[in-house]
């Protein structure tokens, strides 16, 4: 490839993974616009997961048509404890404690709470695994919790709502449980496949949580107030479902294809950017000037530690889910730190 066409391939791949983190970024506000609608934050979850299910069912078949039925059954069959588990930790619980704390914080604060995930598996590794931690990884962690300290301002006696604090702490740790399922799947199952199969598991498990029975449907067809207009709430629940989800899923995997996996790991922090932004615009919600600061050094840390853990000069394995997508980290072979997070873990 000359020197002209891979300049393109990375331009493109650049473009491709902000669009990605950019669609995942806009989950959380318009998530929030429907809890404040009507819905609780497991309905509204449930809805997202289970609209992408449906939409990524067919994909994945579709995508997989070659390949025998018996020869997936045959690849999926060892794994299915880890996927069961990806599915209720990485996908059910991330998602509904992120929603959670976004409706009873500022979804600026939620979103950083939940990028805590990867600094979450070096100290697991650490401590539990016993690994050895590079000592820039161990200083991109402590920067992070000094950023954290700023942003939920705990020198006011953690002012900020204890449920919201504890479910945004509780995405992270079901974030990190993620990266640590991902890791032992990574090259084992199709990524498509993993996203597909947590989603499906994540919404059965939801529903008796959600109850659709006793959902308020009418929500749906109601005007729901957003960005100083109101929307219908199917429209929203469309959007963080096929474009927050699953579109996100796919530009995040064609672009992490065309770029190494340090670039993708670095543009992953746009999505806290765009999900603060996004909800700026479409809510009105601000953070201090305090807060602003502390999330740039949640994110800076987090960069730090990640980058300290993995050759900067790791390839993209485009079979891995190193390769799936951009945002905050995945899980690498050996203990390692987070990379970057595939788009199967949405937000």
């Amino acid at each position: 490839m000359g020197v002209d066409a891979a300049a393109r391939t990375r331009a493109q791949g650049v473009a491709l993974a902000v669009f990605s983190s950019v669609c995942f970024g806009a989950s959380g506000p318009f998530g929030k616009a429907l809890i404040e609608g009507g819905l609780d934050p497991l309905q509204a979850v449930w809805l997202r997961i289970t609209v992408s299910a449906l939409a990524l069912v067919p994909i994945v078949c579709a995508a997989r048509a070659r390949r025998r039925a018996r020869s997936l059954r045959a690849q999926l069959r060892p794994h299915l404890g880890r996927l069961a588990a990806y599915g209720l930790t990485g996908v059910a619980g991330c998602q509904a404690c992120y929603y959670l704390a976004a409706s009873r914080l500022p979804v600026g604060v939620a979103i950083l709470l939940e990028f805590t995930g990867p600094v979450m598996v070096l100290v697991w590794l650490r401590l539990v695994r016993r690994a050895p931690v590079h000592r820039t990884a161990a200083a991109g962690v402590a920067v992070a919790m000094a950023g954290l300290a700023l942003v939920v301002q705990v020198w006011t006696g953690l002012s900020l709502d204890p449920l919201g604090l504890a479910a945004g702490l509780g995405a992270a740790a079901c974030q990190a449980s993620y990266f640590l399922l991902v890791d032992r799947l990574a090259g084992r199952v199709d990524p498509l496949v993993i996203t597909t199969a947590g989603s499906v598991v994540a919404a059965a498990a939801l529903a008796a949580l959600a109850a659709p029975w006793a959902l308020p449907w009418r929500v749906l067809g109601d005007a729901v107030p957003v960005a100083g207009r109101t929307a219908p709430g199917w429209a929203l629940v469309a959007w963080i479902a096929l474009v927050s989800t699953v579109l996100a899923y796919l530009t995040g995997i064609a672009g992490l294809h065309r770029l190494s996996a340090q670039v993708g790991g670095a543009i992953c922090y746009t999505e806290a950017v765009a999900a603060t932004l996004i909800a700026w615009a479409a809510l009105g919600e601000r953070l201090t000037p305090v807060q602003l600061a502390g999330g740039a050094i949640v994110l800076t840390g987090a960069y730090i530690a990640q980058r300290a853990a993995v050759p900067p000069d790791r390839p993209v394995a485009a079979d891995t889910p190193a390769a799936t997508g951009t945002a905050a980290g995945t899980a690498t072979g050996g203990g390692a730190a987070p990379q970057a997070r595939p788009a199967d873990a949405p937000r």
